[in-house]
């Protein structure tokens, strides 16, 4: 189903209020947008957000292969908490790029019944970027919907932008995504098999198999909680390629504290809180059981302040 078929199909059962973006994590730049949109909407008018399932630079720029802070079903769960009564999610393609602004102005306007448009910082729709605020508020004159632009928030002086939590958290830097994102970064995955190394060391970890296109952090050992049966539990994460065994393979592996239970084929949740250290490599086992001690207890101590 192409792009204009997925709008026709659409039909809104009033005339909506629309803002239009990937919104990669919804972080606290995305709720303030998502608010206006909402706050603009009313009673009267139906707040709806189009989103692109894929970043348009994976089209744009061809063997791209950006990493995301949140799969698709998270994202519109996400906008939808924020007071978005409809979300239409499109996929961003050749064909769609090569929509002039003024005709896809056209398609919100007859698809959606859209009287209202809301754009983001820096925003422009259409082929070439030409629908910027000034261009859409002449198309909305002609079609009959009015046009708002939101400023940016600022957080610490610097506009909230996914690319900048994007980079915190493949640097390790957890911590700043209560601020910017809005909540902890969480990642989730199916526990798989894994070569049981853990379980020799005394300390067996659940192997996670995270959807390849969610940003891990950055190598190293994590305070965390795992999300099990929607229970949290105290846990230390380690992600990385285990250095000490010459192991070339980027694993999430997850100790849950205190925790004895059979998890294979089970999903789970991973809830960063810091890094406690990076990825080391070890002279032999007995200092790497001596550290994993270590870990342990630090990722316990970590999690009871933060509890």
């Amino acid at each position: 189903m192409n792009f204009r078929q997925r709008l026709a199909n659409v039909a809104p059962n009033k005339e909506a209020v629309v803002t239009i973006g990937v919104f990669d994590g919804v972080h606290h730049g995305h709720r303030h947008l998502l608010r206006q949109v909402v706050k603009l909407a009313g009673d009267q008018y139906l707040p709806t957000v189009v989103t692109f399932s894929n970043r348009p630079i994976t089209v744009l720029k061809p063997g791209t292969e950006p990493s995301y802070l949140t799969t698709l079903d998270q994202r519109v769960d996400l906008i939808k908490q924020h007071g978005i009564e409809l979300v239409v999610c499109l996929e961003f393609t050749l064909e769609l790029a090569e929509v002039p602004a003024d005709e896809f102005a056209k398609l919100l306007s007859e698809s959606l019944k859209m009287k209202g448009l809301v754009l983001g910082p820096d925003s422009a729709l259409g082929k070439d970027r030409q629908g910027d605020l000034a261009f859409m508020q002449k198309q909305g004159e002609e079609l009959g919907f009015w046009v708002r632009s939101v400023e940016p928030l600022d957080i610490e002086g610097q506009p909230v932008k996914s690319r900048r939590i994007r980079d915190a958290v493949a640097n390790g830097n957890l911590v700043v995504c209560p601020e910017l994102l809005g909540r902890n970064h969480l990642l989730s995955g199916t526990v798989v098999v894994g070569d049981q190394r853990g379980r020799t060391l005394g300390f067996p970890t659940a192997n996670l198999d995270v959807d390849p296109q969610l940003l891990l952090p950055g190598d190293g050992i994590y305070a965390t909680w795992a999300i099990i049966d929607g229970k949290r539990h105290q846990a230390a994460t380690s992600i990385g390629v285990r250095p000490t065994f010459d192991l070339t393979q980027r694993l999430v592996e997850v100790f849950v504290l205190d925790f004895s239970e059979d998890l294979y084929g089970k999903t789970v949740g991973v809830e960063f809180i810091t890094k406690v250290r990076d990825q080391e490599k070890f002279d032999g086992l007995d200092a790497l059981i001596k550290q994993i001690n270590q870990d342990v207890d630090d990722c316990r101590q970590v999690l009871d302040r933060s509890s």
